[in-house]
C-alpha cells in the first residue's frame, strides 16, 4: 500500500539529492519511498533528511526537504510513502 506524500521540486544531479515538498503526512528516517513520474520509477529508503543543510529525524506536512537518492529523479515526480 502506498500514500502520496509530496512531489519532487528539484533534483541536484552532482550530489544525487532530491528536493521534496511534503504535501501530506510525515516522513521519518528508515521510511521507504516510491518516486514515480513520466520516466521515473525509483524506490528509496530514506537514510537521512535535511532542511537547509541541517539533518532532521522527521519531516512534516508543509516542509521542503532534501533526501539522498541513488537514481535520477525529475521535477514534478510524485512521491509515495510505501507501507509494508
Amino acid at each position: 500500500m502506498e500514500e502520496k506524500i509530496g512531489k519532487v521540486t528539484h533534483y541536484f544531479n552532482k550530489i544525487g539529492v532530491a528536493a521534496i515538498e511534503i504535501d501530506h503526512g510525515k516522513l521519518h528516517r528508515g521510511d521507504k519511498l516510491h518516486i514515480v513520474g513520466h520516466t521515473t520509477d525509483a524506490e528509496v529508503v530514506v537514510e537521512s533528511i535535511e532542511i537547509d543543510h541541517h539533518p532532521i529525524d522527521e519531516a512534516n506536512e508543509g516542509q521542503n526537504i532534501g533526501i539522498k537518492v541513488d537514481e535520477h529523479v525529475r521535477e514534478h515526480d510524485d512521491v509515495y510513502k510505501a507501507y509494508i
